[in-house]
Parts: C-alpha cells; sequence; structure tokens
C-alpha cells in the first residue's frame, strides 16, 4: 500500500494522539474523527475542591489530612461492597467515609459538620470552562451524557446548582445497575442509553484509574486532567489529555 503524504500525515498525527497522557497533551489531528457522543465523569465538569476548603474551615490544621483519609475510603468502601455484594450508593458510602476518615484521626465530627460536608456535595458549582464548552459541542451535534458513581439526585441537583439543565441527554448513574466504575457494566450504560457504537462515544475522566477503566473497556477517552495528576501505572494510557473542556473541544471537534 502506498501513502501521499496527505494521509502519513493523518496517520502520523492519530498515532501521536494515541500516546499523549500527560497534563497538558491535547490531540490536533488533521482529520474528522467519527465521535457522536461524550460520557462525562461529574468531576470534569462539576468542581470539588470547595468541599475540601470547607474541611479546613471546619477543622484547621486537619484540613488536608482529613480530607486525603475521606476521599480513599470513600473508594474503598465503594469498591469493597461492589465487590462483596453489599452495595450501597455514592451518597452512603461518602457519609460512611466520612465518620471513619474523623474516627481515625480522632477528630469530633458533629452532627452539624457532618451534614454540612455532606451538603456540600449537592452545591458543587460547574468549572469556569464547563458551559461554554457544553453548549459548543452541543450546537455541533454532539450528545452529552453523564456517567458518574454520584446518584441521580446528586448528579440533577448539582446540574441545577450550577445551571446546567437542558445540555445532557442522558443522566447516567451507576447506581442503576448497583455497581461502580471501573466495572465494565458500568462502562457499558453510555453504549446502551446513546444506541452508539463504543468507538463512537468519547469517556472524559477527572481520575487516571477511571481513565484505565474505560480504556479497558474500549471507549476513546479524554482524560480532563484538571489536578494536573500523573498517570496511573495501568497498563493504558489516554489517547489524549488536557487540563480542561477546551481541550477537549479541540479534540472532539475537526478544525473549521
Amino acid at each position: 500500500m502506498t501513502l501521499d503524504r496527505r494521509t502519513f500525515m493523518g496517520l502520523l498525527a492519530g498515532s501521536a494522539a494515541a500516546g499523549l497522557t500527560g497534563a497538558h497533551a491535547v490531540s490536533h489531528a488533521a482529520v474528522a474523527r467519527p465521535y457522536k457522543a461524550i460520557a462525562f465523569d461529574a468531576f470534569p465538569i462539576f468542581d470539588p475542591r470547595p468541599i475540601f476548603k470547607l474541611v479546613e474551615t471546619l477543622f484547621p490544621g486537619k484540613g488536608a489530612e482529613l480530607s486525603n483519609a475521606w476521599r480513599t475510603r470513600q473508594f474503598e468502601y465503594q469498591w469493597l461492597r461492589a465487590l462483596g455484594g453489599h452495595y450501597a450508593d455514592f451518597w452512603q458510602t461518602t457519609e460512611d467515609a466520612l465518620v471513619f476518615a474523623a474516627k481515625t484521626l480522632q477528630l469530633e465530627l458533629t452532627a452539624d459538620k457532618r451534614d454540612q460536608l455532606m451538603q456540600a456535595y449537592l452545591q458543587l458549582n460547574a468549572w469556569p470552562d464547563a458551559l461554554v464548552a457544553l453548549k459548543r459541542l452541543k450546537e455541533a451535534g454532539i450528545r452529552l451524557a453523564f456517567l458518574s458513581n454520584m446518584t441521580r439526585k446528586m448528579l440533577e441537583t448539582n446540574m441545577r446548582h450550577a445551571g446546567l439543565d437542558g445540555l445532557f441527554e442522558h443522566i447516567l448513574s451507576t447506581d442503576q445497575v448497583r455497581t461502580y466504575k471501573p466495572d465494565p457494566k458500568a462502562y457499558d450504560m453510555g453504549v446502551k442509553a446513546l444506541g452508539l457504537k463504543r468507538e463512537e462515544i468519547v469517556f472524559a475522566p477527572f481520575a487516571g484509574w477511571d481513565m484505565a477503566g474505560a480504556k479497558w473497556y474500549g471507549y476513546p477517552t479524554f482524560w480532563v486532567n484538571r489536578l494536573g495528576s500523573v498517570p496511573e501505572e495501568l497498563g493504558v494510557a489516554a489517547d489524549a489529555a488536557g487540563p480542561g473542556l477546551d481541550d477537549l473541544v479541540r479534540f472532539v471537534l475537526p478544525p473549521r
């Protein structure tokens, strides 16, 4: 087979995109991609940082330590319950993890403080770039969906709070299948809801482990690496990555 210069450059750009994993690496392939939809994790859209600022406000000098212990146990409880066949939803596992983390650090978690921290998960603002990017994608005909471990109530409440009503075609919570990402059954929800092939749906995760799960499932994946995290050592790489949704837009939409 012979390649003309245009075809060769298109293949070269596609190969480069497949190996990008850094926080600021963005693909700019010069060929149109066959992407028809994007399935988002919650946190590329919703900014979780105020939750952890509140932790520091309520527990001065202990905020970072408590936040780290809380987040770690939150995911551990979700995965342990899913693996052990004793499912509990995101809200319950998040609260249980908070109680455990506070006890571990011997901090007094009053009912009021616990309520404040849990309610913060229902009052998330969108990242500054989210609304403009989502509107541009939708106007370009890209179908948008959430595919998150959060409960549907959490997703819908935060959407209203952040002013994102009407932008997402599907609100998919893994609570519907009583498991958590990276279980393949969780990612399969996107294919079933959208009625598309998995290679037509870009998955946009916030965490490196979620990127790996989506790649294992077979989604083309753009890692919205907002915190500049180091890639996980799980044997797969994102098709491309970048720190914000503007980078995702450039990846999904062909050049004008």
